[in-house]
């Protein structure tokens, strides 16, 4: 049963990292870089855990505060990772603005 999670965990981030490359045009260097280093620190994160658990057990208290720990540590760097990706959206469209503002058509 645990291979099987952790399979689908790694098709899961497999797929997302594909989806990512596909999208890399559309979205940006910035925004591409830091879903990258955010899959990258989740799945640092989930492997922890998971030697933490091998080492101490998985149903004691030790397991329930890591998982605790982790999804607190990965909540924070997914919501991280979208402040810069909102930061790098604005960023973008005032670059734009102002392009189209100081070199766009005459009016």
């Amino acid at each position: 049963m645990y291979k099987n999670k952790q399979n689908i965990k790694e098709e899961t981030i497999i797929s997302q990292r594909e989806e990512n490359q596909r999208d890399g045009q559309k979205r940006g260097f910035v925004k591409n870089t830091s879903n990258e280093v955010n899959e990258l620190f989740h799945k640092t994160v989930d492997t922890a855990n998971n030697i933490v658990k091998g080492v101490s057990g998985k149903g004691g208290l030790v397991g329930k505060v890591t998982d605790t720990s982790s999804n607190i540590l990965k909540g924070t760097s997914s919501k991280a990772n979208e402040m810069i990706g909102k930061s790098a959206d604005t960023t973008g469209k005032m670059v734009k603005k102002t392009k189209n503002k100081f070199f766009g058509p005459k009016k």
